[in-house]
């Protein structure tokens, strides 16, 4: 559990700079991976641990909303664009958050290995995945820089795909479905 503890210390404080740098810029991308971020850290402890499915499927409808929300606004995006702002600390926040999943990722995956755990490896590898999705939000950065502001929500829209993905999965294997 010390491992879980301080891999979800180190989610949340990545996740708190790059709220703060979301609140500056505006991404619609950096707020899809936020939603990610945060999706993860609550699952975490109930992925280690037996929970009552009802539990798991409320946590699904949220993060089901709170995926909508995010492609909602990336598609208002595309249709009323509003390039981001602050887009060096937009780049800054998609490789700290690249770095923070590594760095998750390498602590759930050594105490996995050290205490026999698949579901600790496991989450380790859907760590380091992660940080690809974290990595991504420098994109928008970069192209909005070279003049393509439409990047943001189309890079907000794939990540929120991929949050939807995972919620639907976790929903039949909670739902038995």
């Amino acid at each position: 559990m010390r491992a879980v503890a301080l891999a979800l210390l180190v989610l949340a404080v990545t996740a708190a700079a790059q709220t703060a740098v979301f609140v500056a810029s505006g991404s619609v991308a950096l707020l899809a991976d936020l939603i990610h971020k945060r999706r993860d850290r609550r699952c975490l402890p109930v992925a280690l641990r037996a929970r009552r499915a009802s539990r798991g499927t409320a946590g699904g409808c949220r993060d089901f909303v709170s995926a909508c929300v995010a492609g909602v606004e990336a598609v208002v995006r595309l249709v009323d664009p509003n390039e981001p702002d602050a887009l060096g600390a937009l780049a800054a926040a998609g490789a700290l958050g690249c770095a923070g999943n590594f760095v998750a990722a390498r602590i759930r995956t050594r105490a996995g290995r050290r205490l026999a755990s698949p579901a600790l490896v496991a989450d380790g590898d859907h760590a380091r995945a992660d940080a690809y999705v974290s990595l991504a939000v420098v994109a928008p950065a970069i192209a909005v820089a070279l003049g393509a502001d439409v990047l943001d929500p189309i890079i907000g829209l794939a990540i929120t795909a991929v949050i939807l993905r995972i919620t639907w999965r976790s929903w039949r294997t909670v739902s038995g479905g």
